[in-house]
């Protein structure tokens, strides 16, 4: 039986396995490589690269550090979880394993725009016209002319924080007409923010924008931010019985556990801000809370 399996490579799994690993414990590392952390072009927020870093040559790094210690990443996806009176019981597509605890470290997937082929929206975001983090990358839209593709309340909020970077901020709605309350057009009237109509189609890079047609015509843009919400990775922790809110995040207490006792969550899978900063804040308190824990069924001796 591990002491731990982490479920998910990305910024919170990382540092969890490093955290895990220094403490010598047994752990196991499962990923099914979808960390929204590769899709980042370079962060220039992270703390410590003042030129910026590529998301995939972070959790490069990161892999690295945590296999010096002995961690190991497999790349399995986790299928089955379930809580029994031993601990945990962790089934993927070819085995099944147990642990005295778990973290899920499994984040969320940001919905893509409809209608956008596969190699252009990889192009596009490699180039920085399309940016899905405002608060990341906002300050690289600086005064350049930036479209959110979104509508209703979380679209209106997404203009309005671009709003703080460039003044040329236009929202586009993914469907015929916008759907939002009074007291959103009115703040973006206030704001000068122009609202579109939808749908958005035809997608294609032209010269240094994203182009696509509108219910106004073809439009182009320094960068599109699409504010379409985002799908939560907490199947697993519902399978195993842990209290969800209301968004499906995994609800946890300020120690990062569960409702399920020895089940952990950190990163995006949790409410909170989706940063890489605070999920390996929040994976380093999870980490040394399951070290604890485990002390105190059985001492760590070496």
């Amino acid at each position: 039986m591990d002491d731990c399996i982490i479920v998910g490579a990305g910024p919170a799994g990382l540092t969890a396995a490093i955290y895990l690993a220094r403490y010598h414990l047994d752990i196991r590392l499962f990923d099914d490589g979808e960390s929204r952390a590769a899709w980042i072009p370079k962060s220039h927020n992270h703390a410590g690269f003042p030129d910026g870093i590529n998301g995939k040559e972070l959790l490069a790094r990161m892999l690295e550090q945590a296999e010096k210690y002995g961690a190991h990443r497999e790349e399995k996806r986790v299928i089955h979880l379930e809580r029994n009176e031993e601990g945990f019981i962790v089934g993927t597509e070819g085995a099944t394993y147990r642990a005295r605890s778990v973290l899920l470290a499994t984040g969320v997937v940001n919905r893509r725009p409809e209608g956008m082929e596969d190699d252009l929206h990889d192009e596009a975001l490699s180039r920085g016209l399309l940016r899905y983090c405002p608060v990341c990358d906002g300050y690289e839209v600086t005064d350049k002319r930036v479209a959110v593709i979104g509508t209703g309340k979380h679209g209106c909020a997404e203009a309005e924080f671009v709003r703080t970077y460039t003044k040329d901020v236009t929202l586009v709605s993914p469907l015929p007409k916008h759907d939002f309350s009074d007291s959103c057009d009115r703040r973006l009237r206030a704001a000068g923010i122009d609202a579109v109509g939808g749908p958005v189609e035809n997608f294609a890079i032209e010269g240094d924008c994203l182009a696509f047609d509108t219910a106004e015509g073809r439009m182009k843009f320094a960068s599109v931010y699409p504010a379409l919400g985002s799908d939560i990775r907490s199947e697993l922790a519902a399978q195993a019985g842990a209290d969800l809110s209301d968004e499906g995040c995994v609800a946890t207490d300020d120690h990062l556990e569960t409702s399920v006792p020895g089940l952990f969550a950190a990163g995006d899978v949790v409410i909170g801000l989706d940063q890489i900063s605070h999920a390996m804040g929040q994976a380093g308190v999870a980490a040394t809370t399951i070290r604890n824990h485990l002390a105190e069924d059985e001492p760590l001796r070496r």
